[in-house]
């Protein structure tokens, strides 16, 4: 039996962080070997002793972000167990932001090695089902930003060339050349002319049928409207299409949509898409020129997406978030949600400031 003990006897045998957190309280605290030890609240830059270093200053240590649904202790020390060899804890804090349920608990970390550190931090993720992101300096939460997300599987749940493809016949052929591309291999311009020729003469009225069953994202409304209150922008930049980026800038009350224009006639797809591609550089172009007319700093700006065309704009970015996303952006991105909704994304920035 997993036994707890803190500097409050009425929190003895609790196996659920739950329980510690939302019922009796608990804002910080230290784990060794098993044992769940209450932390007076932090000031400032104060110092904290740790087990195997005599002091560490808060200000100089990074910060991993825990969390999953139903995260429990058990967990907490399977993961503190399986970094040993690189990284020494100093102590737990626990994140907690309005309008998202439930908590995450921000360890506070001095890195002993970077070597292989990533491809750890995705193995222990997936062994123990938690999400892991191990963060330096964020954009800070309570000061304006720019999140600029991707649309197909990040704001949506679908890729709606697919979609369409699927309602006109031609689904098979046109999903292989989106698996490529969102891999990597091809490049994204011809790739996207490639997939849009396949379209050709579908009639205009599989695209609302497509639209008016768009499935979105876990949290990605309560994200928007959270960061929204914050005083920050949320935009999206999409290799898709217009046609459903701007029902999207509508539908979640977004402050800006650029994407690209399927041509039209005499109400068939041409297979064709008129002007210039949104590609990854048009992406990170755009969150530049987005930020630039918002006058938010660029310590301010997070980029999010799923696949290879993404990495572009989240290197331009403050922080780049990968959003169930492919292995080869998982270990580009700086962090990585797995499997959360996107509105988890607001305990990494509140750990921030933590």
């Amino acid at each position: 039996m997993f036994e707890i003990k803190t500097t409050d006897k009425n929190l003895l045998s609790h196996l659920y962080l739950n329980d510690l957190v939302c019922q009796q309280g608990l804002s910080d605290f230290t784990l060794t070997d098993g044992l769940l030890c209450s932390v007076e609240a932090l000031k400032g830059a104060q110092q904290i002793p740790s087990e195997s270093s005599s002091f560490m200053d808060q200000s100089k240590l990074n910060k991993l972000v825990i969390f999953t649904e139903g995260l429990h202790l058990l967990q907490l020390t399977q993961v503190t167990q399986a970094f040993a060899d690189y990284l020494e804890f100093a102590f737990f804090r626990v994140i907690k932001v309005d309008g998202v349920s439930g908590f995450a608990i921000c360890a506070f970390v001095a890195l002993k090695t970077q070597e292989h550190l990533n491809s750890h931090l995705e193995d222990v993720a997936n062994r123990f089902s938690v999400e892991l992101c191990l963060v330096d300096k964020t954009p800070s939460l309570t000061q304006p930003g720019l999140l600029l997300m991707d649309m197909d599987s990040t704001v949506i749940a679908v890729e709606c060339i697919d979609e369409i493809a699927e309602l006109a016949g031609v689904g098979e052929e046109v999903s292989a050349v989106t698996g490529l591309a969102m891999q990597g291999k091809l490049d994204f311009a011809q790739s996207l002319r490639t997939r849009v020729a396949c379209l050709a003469n579908a009639d205009e009225s599989i695209l609302h049928q497509v639209r008016d069953a768009l499935p979105l994202m876990p949290g990605v409304a309560n994200l928007v409207e959270i960061l929204k209150s914050y005083n920050w922008k949320v935009a999206i930049a999409s290799g898709g299409f217009s046609y459903f980026a701007d029902y999207l800038q509508d539908r979640l009350n977004l402050d800006a949509a650029v994407a690209n224009d399927l041509a039209i006639e005499n109400g068939k797809l041409t297979g064709e898409v008129q002007g210039s591609i949104v590609d990854a550089n048009v992406k990170a172009q755009t969150l530049k020129t987005l930020a630039e007319q918002w006058s938010i700093l660029p310590s301010q700006t997070i980029a999010m997406g799923d696949g290879a065309n993404d990495l572009v704009m989240m290197n331009a970015a403050a922080l780049g978030v990968a959003l169930h996303a492919k292995p080869i952006v998982r270990q580009q991105a700086d962090i990585a949600i797995r499997r959360g909704g996107l509105d988890t994304l607001l305990w990494v920035l509140a750990a921030g400031a933590a």
